[in-house]
């Protein structure tokens, strides 16, 4: 993995001054904020409903198997 290191994040940081201005790059770094925390929320909504079809499954399956012993 490379190291980044300060230079770098200043040229960075120069280019995107340059490229897209003073005045739209708070409005830049506001929306890629939301969509990492949108991103995150959907990740973690996905991973509740993953959790919740094993947990019916589960369910679903030692049912089946207590049905079978009898």
């Amino acid at each position: 993995m490379p190291n980044i290191g300060w230079m770098e994040i200043g040229v960075l940081v120069v280019l995107a001054l340059i490229i897209f201005g003073p005045k739209r790059l708070p409005e830049l770094g506001n929306s890629v904020g939301k969509a990492i925390t949108n991103f995150k929320r959907g990740l973690k909504e996905g991973e509740d409903e993953l959790r919740k079809a094993v947990s019916e499954t589960s369910e679903v399956d030692a049912e089946a198997k207590a049905e079978v012993k009898k």
